[in-house]
């Protein structure tokens, strides 16, 4: 039950309509119980031969309007507690959702998309359910059993009320057992439901690429392991959850027959009557939603511990990268990276050794190199996505741990090489970072990234619907789209991390010119495999292995007969070979 001391201060910023929607409940339980009250009466008035037609209405009427009130009561308490725990599960939501959105990239590298979803989605329903039908439970339950058995030992007789409670102390060590089965196999079942999650956005995301290779039955059978592991876990905790009715009716069963044994006793002895023992056997009968709500309430608690102890790891977790600079970044200003030794965490590897770089304010920068040479590792550390003792970047002369988060990286667009589309318009998608910009201001950052003509090659135009992650475009379309968007945001730092690599040769210096007009002043570092796009960089460095082996302008780079003047002449002869010439 300490899940109820965990909300605790959710339940005291709420306290209004929790202690309404329980006044509320006292009354309709108080309302209830006054309809067997009714009964006993009437039955004693035939017994006796005393009922008459006004009485008989009078009791019927009394029946009608209580039911009437208990409905309208019974509407409003449900209101009042539901929408309570509504807002508790919206509130644990936005805290994952924001949590998430803080975290560097080194926390995604430890835990699994499907996990993290599970948590946000279905440990927030279980917590949803503790606060709202778990407190209803516990409550409702509590106020009329408390209200039955006061009744019953009052009105009717205390001995037969205790007769009757005889074998529940069995019935509530049976709910103890249940109750720590039902905790670990829910805690499993939720683990095997983030397996199936994770599995099933995995295959969703990969299904061209699994059609493509024909796994497809491959792929079935992998994603039924994961089902059939999660619904055996899912097996586990019903069957333990089943155990709760079993006890509940034994329990009742065998109080109905100790009371009516009882009771026809005390009958023998005019110690009761009939009327009073039909009460007695209708308020025992009450009895039996207060053992299903404890039963309830203890599933409910259970599944709620468990998940909320998910949701606090979750919570809890600290970023990689903590967000305690206190600057704002100035526009144009230099870059410099001084890099001693840097490896990605949990990796036996140095990514980067041995940097020392500077870009100055408005000029173009050209970092090139070999698949795994350490280029984006580079733009990596410029945006703090890692932090590392021996690796600093400064831009203006102040590290980048010294500026707040949202002020760095609010001067930084990146255009990265698989451009990420949303499920939006194509206006939508360019104006994401400036969701203010005007049509005109879309187009102009559309036609600087030679994309516009494409654009109005659909029929909808800019308002075309893009399907998820862009799937309705090409490669080509999807990069220009994505720099259309970077160059809209108009940052003092552009960088195109080998965001060029799927379009032609012609539409590529097409982009770069119009970036050269749009971008004097600014500082721009273009990442690229295909060396025609940094010839005109005002510095190019080129990589190999994490460390800085040429430097120098495209001229001198090919003067010096290295990597890049060889790369070059490759490049160039493949281009030669490709057009025909």
């Amino acid at each position: 039950m300490d899940i109820f001391l965990k909300l605790g201060w959710y339940f005291r910023e709420q306290w209004r309509r929790y202690v309404v929607a329980g006044l509320l409940l006292i009354i309709v339980d108080v309302l209830e119980l006054s309809i067997p009250w009714l009964v006993g009466r009437l039955i004693d008035g035939v017994v006796a031969r005393s009922l008459d037609s006004q009485r008989l209405m009078s009791y019927v009427i009394s029946v009608l309007v209580l039911a009437v009130l208990i409905y309208i009561m019974r509407f409003l308490w449900r209101m009042f507690l539901f929408s309570a725990s509504f807002q508790l599960a919206e509130r644990l939501r936005q805290q994952v959702y924001q949590h998430l959105t803080l975290m560097a990239p080194g926390f995604y590298n430890k835990h699994r998309t499907g996990d993290l979803m599970a948590r946000a989605t279905n440990d927030v329903t279980a917590v949803e359910m503790t606060a709202g039908e778990g407190v209803l439970s516990g409550l409702d339950g509590l106020v009329t059993g408390i209200l039955v058995l006061a009744v019953m030992m009052i009105t009717v007789s205390w001995e037969l009320t205790l007769v009757a409670l005889l074998p529940f102390p069995l019935m509530a060590w049976f709910f103890f057992v249940i109750g720590t089965r039902l905790h670990d196999g829910f805690r499993d079942a939720q683990e095997r439901f983030s397996d199936l999650n994770d599995k099933v956005q995995e295959s969703v995301s990969g299904i061209r690429m699994t059609r493509a290779f024909g796994r497809e039955v491959r792929e079935d059978a992998d994603f039924m392991r994961v089902a059939d592991r999660a619904a055996e876990a899912n097996m586990r905790v019903a069957a333990t959850d089943s155990l709760y009715d079993p006890a509940i009716f034994i329990t009742v069963g065998v109080s109905f027959m100790v009371s009516i044994a009882m009771g026809a006793w005390l009958i023998e002895q005019d110690r009761i009557t009939l009327g009073q023992l039909t009460s007695f056997t209708m308020y025992l009968g009450y009895l039996i939603w207060p053992m299903f709500a404890y039963g309830w309430l203890l599933n409910l608690v259970e599944r709620g511990s468990a998940a909320y102890a998910r949701i606090i790891a979750l919570l809890d977790a600290r970023s990689p990268v903590q967000d305690d600079g206190t600057r704002v970044l100035a526009a144009n200003v230099d870059i410099h990276w001084q890099v001693n030794a840097f490896e990605y965490p949990g990796a036996n590897s140095t990514a980067l050794s041995n940097i020392n770089l500077r870009v100055a304010q408005g000029q173009t920068l050209g970092i090139v190199g070999a698949t795994g040479a350490g280029k984006s590792t580079l733009i990596s550390l410029l945006l703090r996505y890692y932090d590392h003792d021996s690796a600093t970047v400064s831009i203006g002369g102040d590290s980048v741990k010294s500026y707040t988060l949202e002020s760095l990286r609010g001067m930084i667009a990146v255009v990265p090489q698989d451009a990420f589309l949303f499920t939006a318009s194509i206006a939508q998608n360019i104006a994401l970072g400036c969701p203010e910009a005007t049509i005109e201001q879309i187009r102009a950052a559309a036609r600087l990234a030679s994309v516009e003509q494409d654009i109005l090659r659909f029929p909808a135009g800019y308002d075309t619907l893009v399907g998820e992650r862009g799937v309705t475009l090409s490669g080509g379309q999807k990069q220009r789209i994505a720099i259309a968007r970077a160059l809209l945001m108009d940052t003092p730092i552009l960088v195109l991390d080998d965001a060029l690599s799927a379009v032609d040769v012609s539409t590529e210096r097409n982009i770069l010119s119009h970036l050269k007009e749009a971008r004097q002043g600014r500082t721009t570092i273009i990442l690229c495999h295909r060396l025609s796009a940094v010839e005109e960089a005002d510095q190019i460095v080129v990589l190999s292995h994490g460390e800085l082996k040429e430097r120098g302008t495209h001229t001198s780079l090919l003067q010096a007969k290295g990597w890049y003047a060889r790369m070059f002449d490759y490049q160039k002869l493949e281009q030669a070979v490709a057009s025909g010439r």
